[in-house]
């Protein structure tokens, strides 16, 4: 919710264009029916992506694009195959155990590209100048995963490559997440890569975020009590500071937070 306030409030305050991307990389976890109901929530909030809500960019149908950004990985001397579980790995940084093992990529084996220890920096259009080192943040970068997933990471860098995206929103939850996309963008050939702006988040009390697999509410649940699309846009909008209080606030109006 609060991201769509960003995307579509900075874009339009700017004269930029919105496209809507599923990002389903990870095809156990997402489902039709979780992308059709992001679709009509996006509809009823009155958030509508500059392209409709069809033809959509689902990373599901763009096998062939991973595939030609791993080639050129590969064909530059990256890639390696590794053997090691999450568990294994123990945290969020990989320690390269498979880097030099000269495994075969196959079944139960993911892929990964090797990083330097160069330094990235960016300035975010929110938080400021940022330095990040991304060998020490993860390590060399997971791009498929032992199932045979695309990553995340991977999936995006090639994707805001192809589709030109030159403003990339979203929470300050990913802002560990843009040194090592920057640089995986630059190895794929990209040369300027795009601005980032990581906007705040709703928080509980405790400062967790908000899931729905806790039990937090999510907008379909805020309709169903009665609120208006107005009402869930004002609230959200004044969780994160953008207003002084919550009050009704329709999605035409929301540009004018940024101007």
């Amino acid at each position: 919710m609060v991201n769509a306030i960003y995307v579509w409030g900075i874009a339009r305050a700017l004269g930029g264009r919105v496209m809507l991307r599923i990002e389903d990389h990870d095809r156990i976890r997402c489902r039709p029916e979780f992308e059709s109901a992001l679709i009509e929530e996006l509809e009823w909030l009155g958030f509508e992506p500059d392209e409709g809500s069809n033809p959509l960019h689902r990373q599901s149908d763009h096998t062939s694009s991973y595939e030609q950004a791993l080639a050129t990985l590969r064909d530059r001397g990256h890639v390696f195959a590794c053997s090691c579980s999450r568990k294994a790995i123990g945290g969020e940084r990989y320690g390269g155990t498979c880097r030099a093992r000269g495994l075969e990529a196959g079944p139960g084996r993911g892929l990964r590209v090797e990083f330097d220890d160069g330094t990235e920096s960016f300035d975010d259009l929110l938080l400021g100048p940022m330095r990040q080192t991304p060998s020490v943040q993860c390590g060399d970068l997971l791009l498929k995963d032992r199932d045979g997933h695309w990553t995340y990471q991977f999936a995006v860098t090639v994707d805001d490559r192809l589709h030109g995206i030159d403003l990339v929103i979203r929470g300050t939850d990913l802002l560990a997440s843009t040194g090592r996309q920057i640089k995986l963008a630059r190895m794929l050939g990209r040369g300027d890569p795009p601005q980032f702006l990581h906007h705040p988040l709703i928080l509980k009390p405790g400062g967790e975020k908000l899931s729905k697999a806790s039990g937090d509410s999510g907008v379909r649940d805020l309709r169903r009590a009665g609120f208006s699309a107005p009402d869930v846009i004002g609230c959200a909008a004044a969780a994160v500071g953008l207003l002084e209080n919550p009050r009704p606030l329709a999605a035409a109006d929301v540009p004018a937070l940024f101007q």
